[in-house]
């Protein structure tokens, strides 16, 4: 049966290995020592604990919204009316257009985190190559 170091663990669940220790800690998460004297997780737990649900913020539970992105506003562009928010998540830039006002009472500014979530019917471009004149 695979195993899975704690470091491992947290980039499966999206959170630090300190987390993932504290929750072995106070026995959500069920972990043994292997044999190098590490504490390793038994896939098929890990794999129960993260279908429970019990890792993932309260709010998401709350919400239909699957598609949460953390991350540290990079850039704010303001206008009379609109605002555009991009936001730095790991890999992903999510770049959002709002009402000045939203932004302004958000207090979204570079250097702030946020979260973007995102809830949208999929939406692909693609193009030939051919441009027609």
């Amino acid at each position: 049966m695979p195993t899975f170091r704690i470091s491992e663990a947290a980039d499966l669940l999206g959170v630090s290995a300190d987390t993932v220790r504290r929750w072995v800690d106070s026995g959500r998460l069920p972990a043994d020592r292997g044999g190098s004297g590490h504490r390793v997780l038994e896939g098929a737990d890990l794999a129960a604990f993260m279908s429970s649900g019990d890792h993932e913020d309260p709010a998401r539970r709350t919400s239909s919204a699957r598609n949460r992105f953390r991350g540290l506003v990079t850039h704010v562009v303001r206008d009379r009316v609109m605002a555009s928010v991009e936001i730095q998540a790991g890999p992903h830039r999510v770049v959002s257009l709002m009402s000045r006002e939203a932004a302004d009472e958000l207090g979204l500014e570079v250097g702030s985190t946020a979260t973007a979530v995102v809830k949208s019917t999929n939406v692909v471009i693609e193009t030939t190559g051919d441009r027609h004149a």
